[in-house]
C-alpha cells in the first residue's frame, strides 16, 4: 500500500475511532501531505523505507521556514501518530518516530475583554432587523456559554432546553456536554427564533439555529466578519476574534469566584491544566488592579 493510501487510512481512523473534528482532520491532512511530499522527493515510496533520518531532515527543513512552535508541535504530533498507527496495525515493520520529542510551545495568556467592553459589543447589533436580532442572539449566547465558534454555528433548534436552563453542545472529539444558559441569552435567542429566524429560513427546511440571509447555516468566516464589524463600532481596539468571547467567559467566571472544575466542565476541556491558564489571566488582572490603585503600585 502506497503512502498516500496509508495517509487516507490513518485519517479515517482519526475521524471514526478518535472522533477528531473536521478542522483538526484538515490540519493533520495538510501536515502529512507536506511530510509525504518530502519523503517522495527523497525516493521513499513505502512505509518500511522511512528512517529516522528522513523525519529529522524534514523537521530541520520546517524549522528553516520560521514556522511557529505551535505549528511545529502539531506537525510532529501528526507524524508520530501516523507512524504509531502504521506500526500498531502491522502496516510497517517499525516506528521510526519512536521517542521523537515535540517542542513545547510557549504558553500565551489568552486575550480577554473587560466587562464594559463586552457590554458595548453586545449592544451594537440593531435588533429591529432580522440580521441584527440574529447577531445579538449569537453574541449573547456565545458569551453566556463560552462556546467555540464551531459549536455555536453547529447548534440546532433541538439542542435548546431553555425550560431547564441548558443547551446541548457537541464539542471537540464529538463529546456532548450540557451548558447552563443565563436569562439574557435565553431572552434574545427566543426572540430571534420566534421573530427573525422564520424570515431568514424562508422555504428552507433546516434545524440549524443560526442562518445567513439566504437561509443557510452561517459560516465561520461569516461570523468572524460580523464580530469584527461590531467590535470596530464598539470602539474596541484589541484584536478581536471569535475565541475572545470564550476567553472572556472563563475569565469573568473565575474573577467572580467560580471554581476551576465547574469552568472546566462548561468549557469542555478534557484536561484541567488547559483551564488553568485562565487563573493566570485572573492573576494578571489582579496585578493590574494593584498597579493602578495602590499608592506605591
Amino acid at each position: 500500500m502506497d503512502l498516500d493510501r496509508l495517509r487516507e487510512r490513518y485519517l479515517s481512523h482519526l475521524a471514526v475511532e478518535r472522533g477528531l473534528s473536521r478542522n483538526s482532520l484538515e490540519a493533520y491532512d495538510r501536515d502529512l501531505r507536506r511530510y509525504l511530499g518530502r519523503l517522495g522527493a527523497c525516493g521513499v515510496s513505502a512505509a518500511g523505507q522511512v528512517a529516522r533520518a528522513h523525519i529529522s531532515g524534514f523537521l530541520v527543513e520546517l524549522a528553516g521556514y520560521g514556522l511557529s512552535p505551535v505549528t511545529l508541535a502539531r506537525t510532529i504530533s501528526a507524524i508520530r501518530g501516523f507512524h504509531r498507527f502504521l506500526s500498531g496495525e502491522g502496516l510497517a515493520p517499525s516506528d521510526p518516530s519512536a521517542d521523537l520529542e515535540s517542542p513545547k510551545p510557549p504558553q500565551r495568556l489568552p486575550e480577554v475583554l473587560d466587562y464594559p467592553s463586552i457590554e458595548r459589543l453586545l449592544s451594537q447589533p440593531d435588533p429591529s432587523s432580522p440580521l441584527g436580532l440574529r447577531d445579538r442572539a449569537m453574541l449573547e449566547l456565545m458569551y453566556a456559554c463560552g462556546l467555540r465558534v464551531s459549536e455555536l454555528l453547529a447548534l440546532s433548534l433541538k439542542d435548546l432546553f431553555f425550560g431547564e436552563g441548558f443547551l446541548r453542545c457537541l464539542g471537540k472529539g464529538s463529546k456532548e456536554r450540557l451548558i447552563p444558559v443565563g436569562g439574557s441569552a435565553v431572552e434574545w435567542v427566543c426572540r430571534y427564533a420566534g421573530e427573525a429566524r422564520p424570515a431568514l429560513a424562508g422555504k428552507q427546511e433546516t434545524e440549524t439555529l443560526f442562518l445567513n440571509c439566504r437561509g443557510r447555516p452561517l459560516s465561520r468566516m461569516g461570523f468572524w466578519k460580523i464580530l469584527k464589524s461590531y467590535a470596530a463600532k464598539a470602539g474596541i481596539r484589541k484584536r478581536v476574534h471569535p475565541h475572545i468571547l470564550r476567553h472572556s467567559f472563563a475569565t469573568h467566571l473565575l474573577e467572580g469566584g467560580a471554581d476551576l472544575r465547574s469552568v472546566q466542565e462548561m468549557l469542555g476541556h478534557a484536561d484541567i491544566s488547559t483551564t488553568q491558564i485562565y487563573t493566570h489571566v485572573d492573576r494578571e488582572y489582579l496585578k493590574e488592579v494593584h498597579r493602578q490603585f495602590h499608592p506605591r503600585g
